[in-house]
């Protein structure tokens, strides 16, 4: 039995995952509410490895590493401490993050062997690149796009499925919090 693999990301309405180089609001901080919030921390508290590629996790420690433990909020708190892969072959430990393993190798490759190994689910946030070539190998169980309410045209950055390959979706779950941001969990199929 091989473990679940579920790609979580955040995007704009208009399909962008981050904000722009000047560190631009990026479309979706400050837009979050309680209910959000609530279901963000169950979803990460659940047993499961993280999955992340190199930039995503050079972005995580650059936005969360510098903050002690107590002053982070619980969601973050709780993605830190979440035992970690970082498929990368640029990175070399150690490194200033808790639980945290670095695969140098292919991501498919990498992430078929998690799969077959991991004894928990794995989740990947965000990890554009890497996880658009984990769709097209067949890797990725789910999709878990979290749209917030707004239009980033002019600052937003990396639009989350440019070069991707052509899927069909079937909507397994969907959600409104705080009566303004989806969540959409969807089963990709490779369009033949």
């Amino acid at each position: 039995m091989t473990a679940v693999y579920t790609w979580d990301v955040f995007s704009t309405l208009d399909g962008y995952g981050s904000y722009g180089p000047d560190g631009d609001w990026g479309g979706y901080w400050g837009k979050h509410g309680p209910e959000f919030l609530h279901n963000r921390l169950a979803v990460v508290s659940e047993e499961q490895r993280m999955v992340l590629g190199a930039n995503t996790f050079r972005e995580f420690v650059e936005l969360l590493g510098p903050i002690p433990d107590g002053d982070l909020d619980p969601v973050n708190s709780r993605m830190r401490h979440m035992p970690t892969t970082v498929v990368s072959t640029t990175l070399a430990g150690p490194l200033a993050w808790p639980d945290v393993t670095v695969v140098a190798g292919d991501a498919v490759d990498v992430v078929a062997r998690l799969k077959e190994e991991s004894k928990v689910p794995l989740r990947s946030h965000g990890s554009l690149s890497l996880n658009r070539a984990l769709m097209a190998a067949g890797l990725v169980d789910f999709v878990q796009v979290t749209l917030f309410p707004v239009i980033s045209g002019r600052t937003g950055t990396d639009r989350v499925f440019e070069g991707a390959a052509d899927f069909d979706l079937e909507l397994i779950e969907s959600r409104t919090f705080d009566g303004r941001t989806q969540e959409l969990i969807y089963r990709p199929t490779l369009h033949g």
